[in-house]
């Protein structure tokens, strides 16, 4: 069944975010207490962040001022993209025009949608491994409910 955009409105925090593969392990690529939120806003604009819990301050009046390895941890425990996105049948699509890693950018970023009685919605995809293999990034969000 098709989803309808206003499902998808509003702020929702991260609860889960697994890697499955073909081979049956599973890996949390920011750990077990990873940290995060994705936004859909009514004009069509989404944005999604997510973070290792426990990150190492740099203890600097300025970031640019950090170490390379400082930086490279940081890089390394952080994930970001931001940018318009669309409902396609079961699916949203998100169309990176910035990112943390450069490379996403320009990309179309298809998730399959899955929303739960609950509050909670599944974004999912699949990808194929350097080995043949196939993994699934599978990330579980709750919806943000509001004060007042």
């Amino acid at each position: 069944m098709p989803h309808n955009h206003s499902d998808f409105i509003g702020a929702w925090s991260l609860v889960d975010w697994r890697i499955e593969y073909s081979d049956g392990n599973v890996t949390r690529p920011f750990g077990d207490d990873a940290h995060g939120y994705i936004v859909y806003s009514q004009d069509g604009t989404m944005t999604a962040s997510i973070a290792k819990n426990a990150r190492p301050a740099f203890g600097l009046a300025n970031a640019r001022s950090a170490s390379e390895q400082q930086k490279a941890a940081a890089f390394d425990s952080y994930f970001h993209y931001a940018g318009p996105w669309d409902v396609d049948g079961e699916e949203v699509v998100h169309t990176v025009t910035m990112s943390l890693n450069p490379d996403m950018t320009g990309t179309r970023q298809r998730r399959t949608a899955r929303f739960s009685g609950d509050g909670e919605l599944t974004l999912s995809a699949f990808e194929a491994t350097k080995n043949g293999g196939e993994r699934h990034h599978i990330l579980q969000w709750r919806k943000i409910a509001k004060e007042g």
